[in-house]
């Protein structure tokens, strides 16, 4: 857990404007800054980052934020790994509390040095490895006969290794016992001696998120084994996090909208060839959860595609099984198989990107026809044996989904359709808590009424207003003598946060502190709303102020009212206690 006052000095000094500036390139406009939106398309710019408020927003889309929330959503990082970016751009080393027990920033500062370290090893070894592509004749008319141009082996920086067991001597003459070439996984030592682990391979560089190189994929260029072998794990890398192409295709993503998950990186590169530049690979291992989760970062669209063999499918299996407890409504995943004896690779080169495409996105497979297409494999449905195990099977993967309301209930009712379980009888099944099973009445309709516009209420209106104005907080006084809940709370905790702040807080450090609060979801509700009509916060006139004091006004006499309401309900079914008695008598003559 990163400590919120070192959050509060991150966005003090760091400035959203450069750092925004350096993925999407910004405009003055008036007070603020414009731009195309980098999280979706237009050609018009509605993306406006705030330097006096230290915030982001988008009128089209509705994306808003703080410098921490452009990093996670832009490179498509976790909350502690853009703080660890924005910390290292500022010079800070991010502490870490567990059971209210701080890190040694001086422990902290010495694994981020062995890291900046390994880093600047990878790099060295990368940079050898490119240039001796060129130089091998083999080796080029080997990637130029996979079909890969000088333009594709640039943009991954693809390389090669001879097999010399110290090649990699010529990129550390000096440096080539150091333990950081072992600790890097470059080199191996046995028995005494050290020696290259790579040799006479293709070279791939295996770049995080952020464009460092953490490890390397090396394809053998001739008969041998293993034809793939990637780094082991190290500091730097962690084999079932990291994806291949990730970094290289992250412009391809946003322009297609869709992630294409392939088994191996020359998949990744045969498609980049061919113009399919959104694909992606795990490297040596099953599709895990922490994968799909940095992927659905990226984008809302996944696709998998695998052979059509027992192993692709056990593969794809296995990514649907990592993949339900991280679902959500407005997300979608699809398999696709290829036909026998095809690859990525093979199918894009013989039809080309089109028919790929097409074949990608009209043919795949959806998440929930995949499941039940492999759950009722084999089975006879008129057996009530086999209806058994349906929903047995079934049941157990559908309970895993909690994020995705709406299609947990659409698979819970194409499962009732498939064996003609009854609702009750399943929520019974997966163990759910059900009402009473009502008696059937007669089906009566109401009618159709039109949609109502959003409204807000006072309290909500408050809120918007102090979350773009955190100044005000000074205006706000709420009675401690009855317990306040939903809305007035998440006022009230909001203001005395403000309040208790030794210095002014921005926008972007309320919302980076009420990030993991009771309230966030609330907070980030308003924050929508505010983002489709912010000049209209942002410009705040004294008429405004002036508004904001004569709704506290009111919000107080809505309270009081609701306060005495509450105690004569109480008093009429169990009665008041003496202090609630005194309370209420003060409430009703005005003197609380």
């Amino acid at each position: 857990m990163i400590p919120s006052d070192f959050i509060d000095e991150l966005l003090q000094k760091v400035d959203i404007v450069d750092v925004i500036d350096e993925a999407v390139p910004l405009k003055k406009g008036g007070q603020n800054y414009l731009a195309c939106c980098p999280f979706h398309k237009e050609k018009t710019p509605s993306f406006t980052v705030s330097p006096s408020k230290q915030f982001y927003h988008c009128f089209s889309c509705g994306a808003h934020g703080s410098a921490i929330g452009f990093t996670m959503e832009y490179n498509g990082m976790s909350f502690v790994d853009a703080v660890e970016k924005l910390a290292d751009r500022v010079g800070l080393v991010v502490p870490h509390t567990k059971d209210s027990m701080a890190v040694d920033p001086a422990v902290k500062k010495a694994k981020q040095q062995q890291k900046l370290a390994l880093q600047d090893t990878t790099r060295l070894a990368a940079e050898y490895y490119y240039q001796q592509l060129p130089k091998n004749e083999r080796a080029l008319a080997y990637a130029h006969k996979r079909g890969l141009s000088n333009d594709i082996i640039e943009t991954y920086q693809i390389g090669y290794v001879g097999d010399a067991w110290q090649a990699l001597q010529a990129a550390f003459p000096n440096d080539y016992h150091n333990p950081l070439l072992e600790e890097a996984g470059l080199v191996i030592d046995k028995e005494g001696k050290r020696y290259d682990r790579f040799r006479d391979r293709l070279m791939f560089p295996i770049r995080n998120p952020s464009g460092q190189v953490i490890g390397f994929g090396g394809r053998i260029l001739d008969k041998g084994e293993p034809k793939y072998l990637n780094s082991p794990e190290t500091p730097l890398f962690d084999k079932g996090r990291e994806l291949y192409g990730l970094f290289e295709g992250k412009a391809a993503i946003k322009q297609a909208e869709r992630v294409l998950v392939v088994e191996g990186y020359m998949d990744v590169v045969a498609l980049a060839q061919q113009g399919v530049g959104y694909a992606v690979a795990t490297l040596g291992t099953a599709t895990s959860a922490d994968h799909i989760k940095t992927l659905l970062r990226h984008s809302d669209k996944l696709y998998f595609c695998f052979d059509g063999d027992s192993a692709g499918h056990k593969a794809a299996w296995r990514a649907l099984e990592n993949a339900l407890p991280l679902l959500k409504d407005d997300k979608s995943l699809a398999f696709l198989f290829l036909p026998d004896g095809e690859d990525p690779d093979s199918y894009i080169r013989a039809h080309g990107k089109a028919a790929f495409e097409d074949l990608l996105v009209h043919h795949s497979q959806a998440l929930s026809a995949y499941l039940f297409a492999k759950l009722t494999q084999g089975l006879d449905l008129h057996q009530h044996e086999h209806q058994a195990r349906l929903v047995q099977q079934a049941s157990q993967l559908i309970a895993q989904i909690g994020n995705a309301p709406a299609l947990k209930l659409l698979l819970k009712n194409n499962l009732m359709d498939l064996t003609g379980i009854d609702r009750y009888d399943l929520a019974q099944l997966m163990g759910e808590q059900i009402k009473t099973k009502p008696v059937k009445a007669k089906n009566y309709r109401l009618p159709v009424m039109p949609p109502q516009a959003v409204s807000h209420t006072l309290v909500e209106t408050q809120i918007m207003w102090l979350l773009i104005n955190p100044n005000w907080a000074s205006y706000i006084t709420l009675p401690e003598y009855w317990p306040l809940q939903g809305d007035y709370a998440c006022l009230a905790d909001l203001a005395d946060m403000l309040k208790s702040s030794p210095a002014p807080m921005s926008t972007a450090r309320v919302l980076e502190l009420m990030r993991d609060s009771i309230h966030a979801n609330a907070i980030n509700q308003l924050m929508r709303h505010v983002s489709q009509y912010m000049e209209g916060f942002v410009n705040s006139s004294p008429e405004d102020e002036q508004g904001f004091q004569d709704g506290m006004q009111r919000l107080l006499k809505e309270l009081k009212a609701q306060q005495i309401q509450d105690l004569v309900l109480k008093n009429s079914t169990v009665g008041l206690s003496n202090d609630e008695n005194r309370l209420l008598v003060a409430l009703i003559s005005d003197r609380p």
